[in-house]
């Protein structure tokens, strides 16, 4: 048989493929890419059977070898059954409780009130640095709890309107309710002279001190506060060696004053 001459053909390329050759052709693509991709070893559908061939236990199908078994994975047969028993296992498959968080125990106190405090303004008398002192009681603090602190802005609470003029220092400490005191929104110096607590623990009772950065005026912000001005010094008693002072005139002495509006003479009377 002639198959360089058909029809269609090129001179040399030996005919065009007819369809069966162009299947088988993919088939061996498909198995020879398969074979790369695919552990035959882990497939749990894949059976030899006593007769040597090869045996597909999803889809219960005969292979004459593994190349034919790797395309018929890659088939749409195999693929549709693939999908068919995932969705089956997953329905039958009983419902598996979540595991379990490691969780957090709560601690659950009964609130006894509000604590007792005192607040002290204070001002450094050289640069005139503003600062505030907190001294809070916790006489009846549970056992092992250390009293808390923090700053919050105008935004987070929900008590009053938002205003940025002002900011919010709140105290916790269980079983004692929450508290917190407005002081203004400016910048906290947080250096180690200027910001510091101390809890003590024999007389039950937490310290807070801080001050308030100093606004350079350059900057365009608000000047500092002065600082204390000294009492002027006091005058002291003049010497008795000066002489007394002069005495004002007496009614014999300097006259008084011209008048300034003086009353103009009567005009002369004319001679007819």
């Amino acid at each position: 048989m002639d198959f360089q001459n058909r029809v269609g053909s090129k001179t040399g390329g030996g005919g065009p493929a007819s369809w069966s050759e162009s299947n088988r052709d993919r088939r061996e693509r498909l198995a020879a890419l398969a074979a790369e991709t695919i552990d035959l070893a882990k497939d749990p559908y894949f059976m030899r059977n006593h007769l040597g061939t090869y045996e597909c236990k999803l889809c219960l199908t005969l292979h004459n070898n593994e190349a034919s078994y790797l395309a018929h994975t890659q088939g749409k047969k195999h693929q549709s059954n693939l999908a068919r028993r995932a969705a089956k296992e997953a329905k039958d498959a009983p419902v598996q409780p979540a595991p379990a968080k490691a969780g957090v125990d709560i601690k659950k106190f009964v609130k006894i009130g509000r604590p007792g405090y005192r607040v002290t303004k204070q001002r450094d008398p050289e640069n005139g640095q503003q600062s505030l002192l907190f001294e809070v009681d916790y006489p009846e603090i549970a056992e092992g709890i250390v009293p808390r602190h923090r700053f919050m802005s105008a935004y987070e609470q929900k008590v009053e309107p938002p205003d940025r003029k002002w900011q919010y220092l709140l105290f916790a400490a269980e079983p004692y309710e929450t508290i917190s005191f407005k002081v203004p929104s400016r910048e906290v110096d947080k250096s180690d002279h200027r910001f510091w607590s101390h809890w003590n623990k024999e007389t039950k009772e937490f310290f807070l001190q801080f001050s308030f950065k100093l606004v350079d005026p350059r900057a365009g912000g608000r000047p500092p506060p002065p600082a204390l001005i000294p009492p002027p010094p006091r005058q002291s008693a003049p010497p008795s060696s000066l002489p007394p002072p002069p005495r004002p005139p007496g009614p014999g002495g300097v006259p008084p004053p011209p008048n300034f509006n003086p009353v103009p003479p009567p005009p002369p009377r004319m001679n007819m």
